[in-house]
């Protein structure tokens, strides 16, 4: 059934390409679909991603006692820490081009927080700099494919307001809230990609 689905996924973006001013130059074409390669690739760098941001959260958990992200929701908030939809990628609805733009929107948010939290703590400074290289490498990836794919846009998104964090304990459970957003995103982005990777 998931070969259909991909197919009529794929001609709903055709016949809506018009809409889409990225897609001018070059729309899909609706028998064309992902190849397998980057699909694994991508599936093999979200797990690599989870390892690194599961590893982080465990420090931050065991050594500053920040093991709930639910407890700094308000915080969140406070600080102006940002989510990122995938809205464009479920089964029902997938818009391939719409779905490779959030995915790639996504990382860049990541990997924009993860530099906010530069200085964090020495110890947690070299897992926090991994992640922040792996979220690039994933953004790399999915840009390189909408470039082959003639959809993405013409320039590279820039990055928007970041939070600023004014003490070390703000930067910690911001941390604690970076990850947690990050693996929500991650998870749902992994469900995708085995969507999509199905023969």
């Amino acid at each position: 059934m998931a070969g259909p689905m991909k197919l009529m996924a794929l001609q709903l973006l055709l016949w809506h390409s018009a809409l889409w001013p990225v897609q001018e130059a070059s729309p899909l074409d609706p028998a064309s679909s992902l190849p397998q390669s980057f699909l694994l690739k991508c599936l093999e760098q979200v797990r690599k991603i989870q390892s690194d941001s599961a590893a982080l959260q465990e420090k931050l958990c065991a050594t500053y006692k920040l093991c709930h992200p639910e407890e700094l929701v308000l915080l969140g908030h406070f600080l102006g820490i940002p989510r990122t939809p995938l809205s464009g990628c479920p089964s029902q609805t997938l818009q391939l081009a719409g779905c490779l733009s959030q995915l790639h929107s996504g990382l860049f948010l990541y990997h924009g927080l993860l530099q906010a939290l530069a200085g964090i703590s020495p110890e947690l400074a070299p897992t926090v700099d991994m992640l922040q290289l792996d979220v690039a490498d994933f953004a790399t990836t999915i840009w390189q494919q909408m470039e082959d794919l003639g959809v993405a846009p013409a320039l590279q998104p820039t990055q928007g307001t970041m939070p600023t964090f004014t003490s070390a304990f703000q930067r910690r459970a911001g941390g604690v809230l970076v990850i947690s957003h990050l693996q929500s995103f991650l998870k749902l982005a992994y469900r995708v990609l085995r969507y999509l990777a199905q023969p």
